[in-house]
């Protein structure tokens, strides 16, 4: 992933960003949060000076109309500037909460990494993380994801019914576990 995160798919790059539940809080990691200030300063203090730089010498070549590196330095300048909106609103309306700062329990709040085995009788893993650190490859899911909202309150050695495309599934919490986040 580039820094911008335009590049991958993520939000700014012509798709809308998941918007958080009315009335919802914007829940993160503290890892979360740092990557979304680091994505932000790289994007400040790096990619949009260069490019005004490159817009501002393709601007003085004359002619505007053919110019690509005008013509597409402007449709990029667009990109960060909406990304720096969309990271700058995450930001400021982020409730920063610490997984590892939690104290031993058993029960699922937001941060919890759960083990759970579903109908087939195969062990997944997941984690419960901002809506903005979603990574289904590591097995980190939001916190308002139907999964998560199944076992949130739940304890281990609970069940619970999980709404997916292929109809209501089971799962049973073998355990859970709250440590801080790569």
């Amino acid at each position: 992933m580039n820094p911008s995160g335009l590049s991958n798919g993520t939000a700014g790059e012509g798709q809308e960003a998941e918007s958080l539940p009315q009335g919802g809080k914007n829940y993160i990691t503290p890892q979360g949060y740092a990557r979304l200030k680091s994505e932000l300063a790289q994007l400040l203090d790096v990619e949009r000076p260069e490019l005004v730089k490159v817009v501002a010498w393709a601007a003085s070549n004359g002619d505007r109309s053919e110019n690509g590196d005008y013509i597409y330095g402007k449709k990029r300048l667009r990109e960060i500037d909406r990304r720096i909106r969309f990271l700058n609103q995450r930001l400021d309306s982020a409730v920063v909460v610490d997984p590892a700062a939690r104290g031993e329990t058993d029960r699922i709040f937001f941060g919890a990494t759960v083990d759970y085995v579903n109908g087939a009788g195969e062990a997944r893993t997941i984690t419960i993380v901002g809506m903005d650190e979603v990574d289904p490859g590591r097995g980190y899911v939001s916190w308002i994801s139907p999964i998560a909202r199944a076992v949130l309150g739940k304890r281990e050695g609970d069940a619970a019914t999980v709404l997916t495309p292929l109809g209501e599934q089971r799962i049973e919490i073998v355990a859970v576990r709250y440590e801080a986040l790569a």
